[in-house]
């Protein structure tokens, strides 16, 4: 008995982490095919690198302007927003005739990870018993990185097996995407005083005094960690099809996977290891 009511009792916490990984799913979903967007298109692999550049801009615009928005008008409205943005990206990659909807779509995927990842993540350790417990915290991150992970996947398999390999994944992507929305509405809000989105200010980027140490080296090795990321992502399946002659879609899909599952795995033995042990090592 105490086993189930355990379980009830985490289960918010995996719902809301089940969409923050659907939500991330979407921002890696094109990876194995923008050699079929190549084909279609007919650009240079440079050009693959700016498409997946436009990503970081969005972010990086929300994060600025928006990045506390959660906090004033709640977590729920933040990630419904950030579902529309993944909707909007999918929509622009199924319409996609010519390079400038795919910069769209990007930067619309960038906009939903903007808005997802921070008001996601504290959901997710906020919608746990006992908030900001190692098993919540581990959620979120097998939430993240795992969706990043199933992105590729997807889209590999179903573009390999499946019709309609530039269309399948995002129709595929708009339907978890619905779902995930009404998983939202279900669970409770966890801001209890909430704002006006007029409340909301665009944060100066800073630090207090009394982290900045710890924050040196862990930007530092996140920084050298998602470029790595963002480097292997976006070269790999070319890398695949022009030096080894693997064609196969679902096999790129599923190496850039890898990369992003391990990741969950590396954070799994953090506590083993120590966290200043951890960060050299990675």
């Amino acid at each position: 008995m105490d086993g189930g009511l355990d379980r009830r009792g985490w289960l918010p916490c995996y719902l809301s982490g089940a969409v923050f990984a659907v939500c991330m799913a979407g921002t890696t979903l094109p990876t194995p095919l923008y050699s079929l967007y190549q084909d279609k298109l007919g650009f240079s692999e440079l050009t693959v690198t700016v498409v997946y550049a436009v990503y970081a801009f969005g972010v990086i615009g929300v994060l600025l302007l928006a990045g506390n928005a959660s906090d004033a008008v709640g977590r729920r409205p933040v990630l419904l927003w950030g579902l529309g943005c993944a909707a909007a990206s999918a929509v622009c990659f199924l319409c996609a005739t010519a390079l400038g909807w795919l910069y769209a779509g990007r930067l619309l995927s960038g906009l939903s990870a903007g808005l997802f990842t921070g008001a996601a993540t504290a959901y997710v350790m906020e919608l746990a018993p006992g908030k900001g417990s190692p098993r919540a915290s581990f959620v979120a991150t097998a939430a993240n990185m795992g969706g990043l992970g199933c992105g590729p996947l997807l889209a590999g398999v179903l573009a390999q097996y499946a019709p309609w390999p530039l269309h399948l994944p995002f129709v595929v992507h708009l339907v978890l995407l619905a779902v995930s929305a009404v998983v939202l509405f279900r669970l409770r809000e966890t801001v209890g005083e909430r704002r006006p989105l007029s409340a909301v200010r665009p944060q100066r980027p800073g630090l207090p005094p009394e982290v900045r140490a710890v924050f040196g080296p862990a930007a530092l090795a996140s920084f050298v960690g998602f470029a790595l990321f963002g480097v292997f992502t976006s070269v790999s399946p070319a890398f695949l099809a022009q030096f080894l002659d693997v064609d196969n879609h679902a096999v790129s899909g599923l190496i850039v996977a890898l990369a992003f599952f391990a990741s969950i795995g590396g954070q799994s033995v953090v506590g083993r290891i120590g966290e200043r042990r951890s960060l050299p090592l990675g």
